[in-house]
């Protein structure tokens, strides 16, 4: 019998004898590869969090006790030791459980995430709660190496390092930021702080420099000095932490050791665990980048098969295009150079590109920055990720009229990694602010030609646009000059006009196609502008029709459509119609299989506008 077969729950696990540990993670292991084979997923870091996350439930009693994982793409193991291991193969499928900690599939996930930096806050928050309460449990945030690059993590910890509360900050350092010291060294040190040496260091040079006449508050500050020196975790003991490491992350006795230890540990600790991305796994240890988040591939091989076109690598390669023809054109993007397309940007303008980390605020403020002294730069973030710098955009760009282009990926449904990662709302949140134009291309053409015209316009600009395999384009083409605020009628004429944006615009000629089978005429508009809208061709449409349908993939609440509502005489209002993603947040599936959840695909649609026809 399998050793995870008998265990469904944190409790199950800790009545387990500590020999077949070693057994259990390794079944964990494949377990983890061989759903992300058939299913895709989050693979190299949950790899890499397998002991780590194995020896915090042996040790501490969940869900009592609270752990909080940091963007929560390495929390797999955590899924499986929790009652989920029978579904896990559902994992990011429609129906299935998701791919990230979510409070409402189990009480075991403490806190629901899928940003980065946002563990130690919350974990804080979570501790005052209990001491509020008069509780005794403890709060564990495990946070990346990679989502220290974040500001809110900063903040976290310099708000809980000088509280005295008790709550345990866990580095999982992958070799992702923070440069290791594995082996003999980081063993030594585990074993220099755990028995206070380091606190000896600092008194022994306090007494040399009291000998030296050096007194007082100097005393102490130079002391610290010299110790952050000789030991340069100290960064966080001078925030307030009590602090451990760096350990073996893969050292399952030394962590469960360790862990028991830190357990009856007073006031904010720090322990510094150093894993491998992908371990136990060749093809993924050996390209932690590749392997990080990824479709199906082949099991034994490591093979992935090789990704479609997609329309971020048709951005880059124009934004490549245009940079070549304008010094003046940089890139900015936070941590996800790769997911943007912008890897040939940064091997071929270096001096011109710049990865903030995962810090989009930041990278925002940094482009305004940037464009106040004559550049231009495109800030290429996803559109969830975009959300984090909702002030930047409005007080230190648009409030300036500064020409930043935001080059705004993954809009509408993503598919898998569910609610935290649609982009759903930002033709809503950008729309509201004065100044921001916001425009979506129906295809890549569209794509390339609104960049180069976005560079143009002068002002902040936001150019959305999909997760989706891209349509053939031929390189050095050409440009389009695209006038701001301007429709583009596709389909003239019909009792009932779609007024499309975006990736919805060929769905609509699909749609036009369907309707006309059921005799009744429609015509299509690809509106290409949520703002400015073309009141003039979207009026006459509502004018010399009995219907006017807007359609969008964002959520229906300040999208779009609500913007023609905003913009179209009263007298016309009667005649339009509102179809878009509907005003909730959106599980995860495949996108085709979410579109339809949300009755925004073709089929769907074609119902509705029958339905509005017949009233």
């Amino acid at each position: 019998m399998a050793i995870l077969d008998m265990i469904d729950s944190p409790a199950e696990l800790r009545l387990i004898r500590r020999d077949l540990l070693p057994g259990l993670v390794a079944e964990i292991r494949e377990k983890i590869i061989d759903t992300c084979s058939k299913t895709g997923g989050h693979l190299g870091g949950s790899l890499g969090a397998v002991e780590l996350i194995t020896a915090l439930h042996y040790v501490f009693d969940c869900p009592e006790d609270k752990i909080v994982f940091d963007v929560g793409h390495q929390a797999y193991a955590h899924k499986i030791l929790t009652g989920r291991a029978s579904r896990f193969e559902t994992n990011r499928q429609f129906g299935g459980i998701s791919g990230f900690p979510k409070m409402a599939e189990s009480e075991y996930d403490a806190f629901g995430v899928g940003h980065a930096s946002t563990s130690i806050s919350a974990a804080y928050g979570m501790a005052c709660a209990r001491d509020i309460k008069g509780g005794k449990n403890k709060v564990i945030a495990v946070i990346g190496d990679g989502a220290l690059t974040g500001g809110l993590a900063y903040e976290g910890l310099n708000n809980a390092g000088c509280s005295g509360t008790d709550i345990l900050v866990i580095l999982n350092d992958n070799n992702m930021f923070i440069s290791p010291r594995v082996g003999a060294m980081g063993s030594m040190l585990t074993r220099i702080f755990s028995l206070g040496i380091v606190k000896k260091t600092e008194e022994s040079v306090v007494n040399l420099l009291k000998r030296l006449k050096v007194v007082g508050l100097e005393t102490l500050r130079i002391a610290r000095r010299v110790k952050t020196i000789l030991f340069p975790g100290m960064f966080f003991e001078e925030m307030g932490f009590s602090c451990f490491g760096p350990v073996d992350g893969h050292d399952l006795d030394r962590l469960i050791f360790l862990l028991g230890k830190l357990k009856k540990f007073k006031g904010p600790v720090f322990l510094h665990v150093i894993t491998k991305k992908g371990k136990g796994y060749k093809p993924a240890e050996e390209n932690p980048a590749s392997f990080h988040g990824l479709g199906a591939f082949d099991k034994v091989t490591g093979e992935i098969s090789p990704p479609s076109k997609s329309y971020s690598d048709v951005f880059g390669d124009v934004l490549c295009e245009l940079a070549a023809k304008d010094g003046k054109i940089a890139a900015v993007t936070a941590a996800m150079p790769a997911g943007t397309g912008l890897l040939r940007f940064a091997e071929e303008f270096p001096a011109r590109f710049f990865d903030c980390g995962i810090a989009e605020e930041h990278a925002v403020t940094f482009a305004a920055g940037l464009a106040s002294q004559g550049i231009k730069p495109v800030v290429a973030l996803y559109s969830t990720f975009l959300q984090r710098a909702f002030d930047q955009v409005i007080h230190d760009v648009c409030l300036q009229n500064l020409n930043v282009v935001f080059a705004v990926d993954r809009a509408g449904l993503v598919g898998g990694d569910g609610p935290t990662h649609h982009g759903n709302f930002d033709i809503s949140y950008l729309r509201i602010i004065p100044g921001m134009t916001v425009c979506a291309p129906k295809d890549v053409r569209e794509l390339a030609d609104m960049l180069y015209s976005a560079l143009k316009y002068g002002g902040p600009v936001a150019l959305r646009y999909p997760r989706a395999k891209a349509e053939e384009m031929s390189a050095g083409c050409d440009f389009t000059f695209i006038e701001q605020g301007k429709a583009e009628t596709l389909i003239q004429g019909g009792d009932v006009r779609i007024a499309a944006l975006g990736s919805m615009v060929y769905p609509a000629l699909l749609i036009s196609q369907e309707l006309a089978g059921a005799g009744i005429k429609c015509g299509v508009i690809n509106a290409r502008f949520a703002k400015p809208l073309d009141v003039e061709t979207l009026t006459d449409a509502a004018e010399n029709a009995k219907l006017l349908v807007t359609l969008e993939e964002n959520t229906s609440a300040g999208g779009f459509g609500s913007a023609v509502m905003e913009e179209l005489p009263a007298a016309l209002l009667s005649r339009v119609r509102r179809i878009a993603l509907p005003d909730r947040f959106i599980t995860h599936g495949s996108i085709d299989e979410l579109k339809e959840a949300s009755g925004i695909d073709v089929s769907s649609v074609v119902k509705k506008i029958k339905g509005f026809m017949k009233k």
